[in-house]
């Protein structure tokens, strides 16, 4: 009986303490939570009340160059860091051997993923600026931030791949497959959804990079919408021509932005566009991890 009932006893602290801490973890997300829409909700408001229409225009009066200038940043960012950071991830998790250079590699990447972006926009701007002779440009601005992106991408892969069941690499192996086939064909679609989640925070970091971006990127743009020529330093689709983005942009018009008498209402609208951006862009990303998942499991 006594037995019987110590252990009713310790059942019932069990419980209790895992109520609590339940709660203790839901109230955490609660407040996180809270905390994003209060911040997006206060921005995004700051930013209708103050809009006209004139900010939607692809002129030196709008914010339309800087919003193209932005996505096709993080797009060339992107285009560098992901197969570099996919390839340097499946190396580490397949390949590397433990010994001194594997762990140098890894202290390296730990290093480079907490350098400041001010540090990296400098080491831009002395190696793809003065080194190569060449002006502000987006393509120095996109090796920049994949640079900081690189170490994100590399992590998420690796422990993407370690984490996966041992069968899915016996199994294929088994079969006949090849290592680099196993790692193409099998692991690395089964790892996709997680793969993705990095190059989300990746290109989260890219939409709101601003100090990086001082150095290489510039703070002017001129772009001639008519002009296609991509040699040309007008037309959108250079990637050698300076292009300020939205982060920037902003930090401009409340720095230096006296002399607009609508700086604020700018900045503002900039920074409403800027969350309304990344939010979109993360809920389509995590959109396509779904179906990615249903489609591995079987589901339509």
């Amino acid at each position: 009986m006594r037995n019987d009932e110590r252990m009713k006893r310790r059942i019932a602290r069990a419980k209790r303490a895992d109520a609590a801490m339940t709660g203790v973890f839901y109230s955490v997300g609660g407040f996180f939570l809270l905390l994003l829409i209060v911040l997006a909700g206060y921005i995004i408001t700051k930013g209708v009340l103050d809009f006209y229409p004139e900010l939607l225009s692809f002129t030196r009066q709008g914010i339309g160059n800087q919003f193209f200038n932005t996505v096709y940043l993080v797009f060339l960012s992107l285009v560098i860091s992901v197969p570099l950071g996919a390839a340097a991830g499946v190396y580490m998790a397949e390949y590397a051997r433990p010994g001194k250079v594997t762990t140098f590699l890894r202290i390296c990447i730990e290093s480079l993923s907490s350098l400041p972006s001010i540090v990296v926009g400098l080491f831009g701007y002395l190696v793809f600026i003065l080194m190569t002779g060449a002006k502000w440009n987006l393509m120095a601005g996109a090796l920049a931030v994949s640079i900081l992106s690189l170490p994100l991408i590399t992590t998420t892969t690796e422990d993407a791949l370690r984490s996966l069941p041992k069968g899915y690499k016996e199994g294929s192996m088994s079969l006949g497959a090849t290592h680099w086939r196993t790692i193409t064909k099998v692991m690395l679609p089964a790892c996709l959804p997680r793969i993705i989640t990095g190059v989300i925070l990746a290109a989260g970091r890219g939409f709101g990079e601003a100090a990086a971006l001082l150095y290489t990127a510039g703070q002017s743009t001129n772009i001639n919408w008519s002009n296609w020529d991509i040699t040309s330093p007008t037309c959108p689709l250079n990637p050698f021509r300076p292009g300020e983005t939205l982060a920037l942009h902003i930090w401009v018009m409340r720095t230096e932005g006296s002399l607009n008498p609508n700086s604020a209402a700018i900045a503002n609208f900039s920074s409403a566009v800027l969350i309304i951006m990344v939010l979109g862009f993360s809920l389509l990303a995590r959109m396509l991890t779904r179906r990615l998942n249903k489609k591995q499991g079987g589901l339509k």
